[in-house]
């Protein structure tokens, strides 16, 4: 009771003084020349009343009003908010440099070892190493080819386990077996095995790592006031840490295990190498290519946590697209079909020759970008388009409103992957996905930009063509192709209610 009592005399004490001293800082923004926004900020909460709906379409309802670049006040934090291709551009390309950071939040910095991952790390030269790392090391066309097969043999028990659920004339609730698929191809890529159950090693840590999402993804009051922080009144920074500890605890038995076998099993073995692996030879390097610890442990974080929700968002996504959408599904499988003919499962090695399917992929991606909102910091007082950019101010680009402006757009809100294959003889699409093209950025762009988008590709691509391949998909016992498309969720967007339907077989190329 005494401890509340202080914290309620410390916030009067800073109400009070706030409201004493707001009148002076009024008058400093004032010689600023920001970005338009509202007019109303109230005391302490700045533009927070106008947020109340999902934090990317609140924003987008702003931007229509106010313009393609907007100023908001989050409690004492200015926040800028980029919603057209030419205002992303010039925030991730033209003045790029003075917007190199990612804002640490009080989760990132408690549970990514004091930010010391690729994507928090502040903008320097370790982070140039560690980029390099993920070029030329961990995420290397040569490290994705390497982990081929265990792609491929995932995606085949996947499928097994559908036609398991459809046999039994069960319906699927997607996302779960989505997630649960993406964690195991991330699993065996990054620590060689996967889940068999929820008690298990690799479970448990699972269930760590989507505590740890979660946490990612919690509004804390300390990232708004800042003055808050230190009190920790919602009790996540306590949560935060007791989480940290406990994934480290089992990250560390991991790399503990794998420098056993490395020291029993020779430099000759022909034992099939995985990320932990390579992360000890980092670790375990001379000079210039010397990989901290902690960066390994952080590294493997981020590849649970962006390469299960991330591509499993993606797919949930488009499954429910392309059910409403028969005539798309329906010239997706047929591509297929002329392409990989009707005795195997479609491979990795056949997408690059399936431009529909690529299409299609783009055209959710435009849509429904799993991470509709990537953030920058600016690092030094600079202008955009004419408007002053306070130092410290959080950069906000909204991928989810550029996706659906109809200034770049023909019938910006209707699901038509032909837009994308409408551009080139050959078929393919110039539009890219991977942040040349400022209209379109899922993975966000330049030097920041998502280092993992083309493993994230792959997993989706492949395991959307399996999908259109192997099955039929009926929904609402087969009365109507509807499907309610609200969202829900913080860093990662999904369905706001799961999609579940029941399998059909159509072409099983395996027996059970």
């Amino acid at each position: 009771m005494l401890e509340i009592q202080g914290y309620v005399v410390l916030f009067l004490i800073w109400f009070i003084s706030t409201l004493l001293i707001r009148s002076f800082f009024t008058k400093s923004s004032k010689t600023l020349n920001l970005p338009p926004g509202p007019p109303i900020s109230l005391p302490i909460l700045g533009h927070i009343p106008y947020l109340r709906s999902l934090l990317h379409q609140a924003l987008y309802k702003l931007s229509i009003r106010y313009g393609p670049l907007i100023h908001v006040m989050l409690g004492s934090t200015h926040v800028v908010v980029a919603s057209s291709a030419e205002m992303a551009k010039q925030i991730l390309k033209t003045y790029e440099e003075s917007f190199c950071n990612r804002p640490i939040m009080i989760a990132s910095e408690n549970l990514t070892y004091g930010a010391a991952d690729y994507f928090f790390i502040p903008y320097g030269t370790y982070w140039r190493f560690l980029k390099k790392l993920c070029l030329t090391e961990l995420l290397s066309g040569k490290t994705l080819e390497h982990f081929v097969n265990i792609r491929e043999d995932e995606i085949k028990c996947f499928l097994k386990n559908i036609l398991e659920i459809s046999e039994a004339g069960k319906s699927v609730e997607m996302r779960q077996e989505l997630i649960r698929h993406t964690n195991n191809i991330i699993s065996r890529m990054t620590m060689g095995k996967k889940s068999l159950g929820t008690n298990d090693e690799v479970g448990k840590l699972r269930k760590v790592i989507r505590e740890i999402g979660e946490l990612l993804g919690s509004f804390n009051l300390g990232d708004i006031f800042n003055f808050m922080k230190p009190l920790d009144l919602q009790g996540l920074g306590r949560k935060n840490m007791r989480t940290h500890h406990l994934m480290d605890s089992m990250m560390e038995k991991v790399l503990k295990e794998h420098e056993v076998v490395r020291s029993k099993e020779g430099v000759d073995s022909d034992r099939k190498k995985d990320l932990f692996d390579i992360l000890l030879n980092l670790i375990e390097a001379e000079g210039d290519n010397k990989l901290t610890r902690e960066s390994a442990k952080a590294f493997a974080l981020d590849m649970f946590i962006a390469g299960t929700n991330g591509p499993a968002s993606v797919l949930e996504w488009s499954l429910a697209e392309l059910i409403r959408n028969p005539q798309v599904f329906k010239k997706a499988r047929e591509e297929i079909d002329n392409v990989v003919g009707k005795d195997r499962v479609v491979k990795e090695s056949d997408i690059p020759n399936l431009p529909y399917l690529q299409a299609i992929v783009k055209e959710t991606l435009r849509l429904h970008p799993p991470t509709p909102i990537f953030a920058r910091e600016a690092i030094r007082a600079c202008q955009v388009n004419g408007y002053d950019i306070p130092p410290n101010s959080k950069i906000f680009i909204n991928a989810w409103a550029i996706g659906r402006d109809p200034n770049y757009w023909d019938n910006a809100l209707e699901y038509n992957p032909e837009r994308f294959l409408a551009n080139d003889e050959s078929g393919k699409s110039k539009i890219d996905v991977r942040g040349q093209y400022y209209q379109l950025l899922p993975f966000g762009s330049g030097r920041r930009s998502c280092p993992g988008a083309s493993l994230a590709l792959l997993v989706i691509q492949a395991t959307l063509a399996s999908l259109v391949q192997c099955f039929d998909w009926v929904v609402n016992d087969g009365k109507n192709n509807e499907i309610d498309m609200s969202e829900e969720g913080r860093v990662t967007v999904f369905l706001a209610k799961p999609l579940k339907c029941k399998p059909v077989p159509h072409f099983v190329p395996f027996s059970n």
